[in-house]
């Protein structure tokens, strides 16, 4: 008989009465012994950096990451779930920073590098248990006990194997290039951090004169003077050429009594209208021009100019040089070349054997002895120096020009694009590679495929892997003082190359640096280079290092490789997805995933982004235990489109709870109560299908249309849809079906009991992998009561079969 099951029910704690059963019977370690040895199905969890407490955004992610797997587990499948943790990089760094009251490099170099990094480890060990209570509470099944650490060191060996390979074949190279700078981290990003730290500001933007100093031009014409734009005045402190397009027109354009040279094309927007035509000078703000002579750009090569600021020596510089890079889109035509402040500007002027002079500290701040602007901030030096043109006669215009520029994706504070140093992987390389297996991967939005990440992938430029800092994979490469090279791939070869055991040894900084190694070309001492690896490197390596491979494991990566499905949100097309695509190929020759879903962003009700500034955040735990998991992992995954962002409210929640679970726990009271009454269970039989009512044919005609539309709907990852039609569903069970049967039901009538019984078995299990626990509940009060012999948890059976359809009864009802 089944058990009495109450019309009203409170879903927090029905939910953590099932947390308890699925510990005591250790349900999630029997899913995955039950299907030890059938087909796998391979899911990737993607790391999440474990340096604060978890944010309702992670119940989004790990929602996604739930469904699937539990639907495939159902559909036949082995899905290993291994957790992991992304312990290393400048989010962990800067959050033990904090806690230290540091304010940068030099506090932790006081303070001691091994003290400091194990603060980092403690962090990490700190937050992970927050994340820990976040994935058990909603019910997101993953193995922690087995799960991989980026700071293992049998992890980070993995990594220093794979980043060997990448050597051997050429593609890890140290270069000095100009690269993405944080001045207050103290150490280089690569393009994909850059991308996650675009911020709206407003900054100067300036038109400058550069008298002509000598040529024909300057004899010809009076106060003549390039005229150039920019709206970063403090690199004009670095001004060491001008760049124009060779094959662009140029022209003399005289105006108020002075000469400029711009690009034809910009010469209106620039002057106004020319002399004799039509209206009154000033009335848009200008007055009237005239174009003296025009030539092409290769006719202003090596034409002298004087720079608008002496502030530092640059010799042998200051002259016109070509650019094809260079447009006559916007600006002036003509581009201020900073070669130490610009990857164009550095590749120009080597060509004309320019130097690179960089008057900026580490710090981001003008060296002291700068005149002028001298310990300052090189942001907050912009307003010194227009002051200073514009006293000068130098500034033609000068205008607030609104633009997203680049934060650090940790610390928020402005990049500076610095000639620097650093170590690179030339992903340019593998460029036709990448696109190859873009193209063999389903992505979902389809849009995302050759939109925001086929774009990303057309622009690639070479990783910029290295780091300046402390906690981090160190690189595993060992230079001797005539610069030859040896990279290692794990501590027993290094401990060879030692003659020292150090199996046992912590592979971070400062250890790893004491090693020093004879080189083995020449046989002098060789030392590790300093840097450590992009924290990214790490993440996107985990489909290997994870299994620890190729030095353990080997079968089972092989098995599991590549993954069939990863889930994040959508700005990880430049983070993780890429690392993982990159790695993969560089190594593996194949990326790392076949299936990807990117995720829409979570905002609160009024479409703000939730901040603890703005006091709209919603804290995940009591978020769910106030409505329940199920209600907030049903309004994750069914309440729009995945990749759309969603609105997070209670009002929100609190409708899916009223429409859905209760409509759905309800009903399935409705049948305790009337098949205790009868009394009848399914032991008891009922009339065949073909001899039921209509209305009896037609239901069970539904569900079992149900189970093959919701298998549909998952098998193309489409979470809305299937939840959609499980709604539906749940409404035509209750206020059609029992509302139009409901006399049947006060009657005994087991002919409508098995009916409702048979449907409600078959959207409790459509139902299982979104809500986890309510169904949970369900099949035991409901199904194992009644049937002992099923299997002693919805999440140990099996996807319903489509049996049942009568196309026909469909469209008559």
């Amino acid at each position: 008989m089944y058990k009495v099951v109450p019309p009203t029910v409170d879903l927090g704690d029905l939910e953590h009465q099932v947390l308890a059963l699925w510990e005591t019977e250790g349900t999630f370690a029997a899913s995955m012994a039950q299907s030890q040895g059938r087909p796998a199905w391979t899911f990737y969890e993607g790391p999440p950096t474990a340096n604060g407490a978890p944010g309702t955004h992670h119940i989004e992610a790990r929602a996604f990451k739930d469904i699937f797997p539990r639907y495939r587990t159902m559909k036949g499948y082995h899905v290993v779930r291994q957790a992991g943790w992304d312990c290393h990089g400048l989010p962990v760094e800067l959050a033990v920073e904090k806690e230290l009251g540091f304010s940068g490099k030099k506090d932790i170099e006081k303070y001691g590098v091994a003290e400091f990094n194990a603060k980092c480890r403690e962090s990490v060990m700190r937050h992970v248990d927050a994340f820990t209570d976040l994935t058990t509470r909603m019910g997101y099944w993953v193995d922690m006990d087995s799960a991989y650490w980026t700071m293992d060191a049998n992890y980070i060996q993995s990594v220093w194997w794979s980043l060997k390979q990448i050597f051997n074949a050429g593609l890890l190279v140290q270069d000095h290039r100009v690269s993405p700078y944080c001045p207050r981290c103290g150490t280089g990003l690569s393009d994909h951090e850059l991308a996650q730290g675009y911020e709206d500001v407003v900054d100067p933007s300036v038109y400058v004169r550069f008298p002509v100093t000598a040529g024909t031009l300057a004899s010809k014409y009076s106060h003549l003077s390039l005229l150039v734009w920019t709206t970063t005045p403090w690199t004009l402190v670095s001004n060491t050429a001008i760049a124009v397009k060779p094959t662009a027109t140029y022209c003399v354009v005289s105006h108020e009594g002075q000469h400029y040279v711009v690009a034809q094309d910009l010469v209106k927007g620039l002057f106004g209208a020319p002399v004799g035509a039509e209206g009154k000078d000033g009335e848009d703000g200008t007055t009237r021009y005239q174009i003296m002579e025009t030539f092409s750009g290769v006719e202003l090569e090596r034409v002298c100019y004087q720079r608008p600021f002496d502030l530092i020596d640059i010799p042998q510089s200051h002259f016109v040089i070509l650019a094809d890079y260079v447009t006559t889109d916007d600006g002036t035509g003509l581009v201020h070349q900073a070669p130490a402040f610009g990857a164009d500007d550095l590749i120009s002027c080597r060509e004309y054997g320019l130097p690179v002079v960089n008057p900026i500290a580490t710090d981001g701040t003008f060296m002291p002895d700068t005149p002028l602007v001298g310990g300052q901030f090189f942001k907050k030096a912009d307003s010194t120096l227009t002051h200073d043109l514009r006293s000068r006669g130098l500034l033609f215009r000068e205008e607030p020009y609104e633009h997203s520029y680049p934060h650090c994706w940790r610390c928020h504070t402005p990049l500076i694009y610095y000639a620097q140093p650093s170590w690179y992987i030339r992903t340019t390389a593998i460029k036709d590679r990448l696109m190859t297996e873009n193209e063999k991967t389903h992505w979902y939005p389809d849009t995302i495929k050759w939109g925001r990440y086929g774009d990303w992938l057309t622009n690639n430029v070479d990783w910029a892997l290295s780091r300046n800092r402390y906690w981090g994979t160190p690189l595993p490469i060992w230079r001797c003082g005539n610069e030859h090279l040896t990279v290692v791939e794990s501590l027993a070869e290094l401990g060879d190359l030692a003659g020292q055991k150090i199996d046992d040894l912590d592979p971070h900084r400062p250890f790893i640096d004491d090693i020093t190694i004879p080189c083995p070309q020449c046989e002098s001492t060789a030392t590790r280079v300093p840097e450590v690896i992009d924290c990214w490197y790490d993440s996107g390596a985990m489909p290997f290092a994870s299994q620890w491979y190729p030095r353990h494991n080997k079968n089972d990566f092989s098995a599991q490789y590549p993954a069939d499905f990863v889930c994040e949100a959508i700005d990880q097309t430049r983070g993780w997805f890429y690392t993982l695509m990159a790695i993969g190929t560089l190594v593996f020759d194949k990326s790392s995933f076949k299936s990807v879903v990117c995720l829409g962003h979570i905002l609160d009700e009024d479409g703000r982004k939730m901040s603890k500034h703005l006091g709209n955040v919603l804290e995940p735990i009591p978020l769910m235990d106030q409505h329940g998991a199920d209600a907030v992992r049903w309004f994750m995954l069914a309440s729009g489109s995945p990749w759309q962002s969603r609105r997070v409210g209670h009002t929100a929640i609190a409708d899916i709870v009223r429409k859905n679970l209760l409509t759905y726990w309800n009903t399935v009271s409705f049948l305790s109560l009337y098949a205790r009454s009868a009394p009848w269970s399914p032991a008891d039989g009922a009339p065949p299908l073909e001899q039921r009512p209509i209305m009896d044919r037609w239901l069970l005609t539904q569900a079992h249309t149900l189970s093959s539309q919701v298998d549909a709907a998952l098998e193309d990852f489409d979470t809305q849809l299937g939840g959609r039609l499980i709604t539906e569903f749940i409404d035509d069970l209750s206020n059609w079906y029992v509302r139009r049967t409901r006399r049947r039901f006060w009657d005994g009538d087991p002919a409508a009991l098995a009916t409702l019984h048979e449907a409600i078995h078959i959207v409790t299990l459509c139902m299982a992998p979104y809500t986890p626990f309510i169904t949970e509940r369900v099949w035991q009060d409901l199904f194992r009561e009644t049937q002992p012999q099923l299997p002693p948890s919805v999440h140990l059976a099996s996807w319903p079969e489509e049996s049942l359809v009568d196309a026909q009864l469909q469209e008559q009802m």
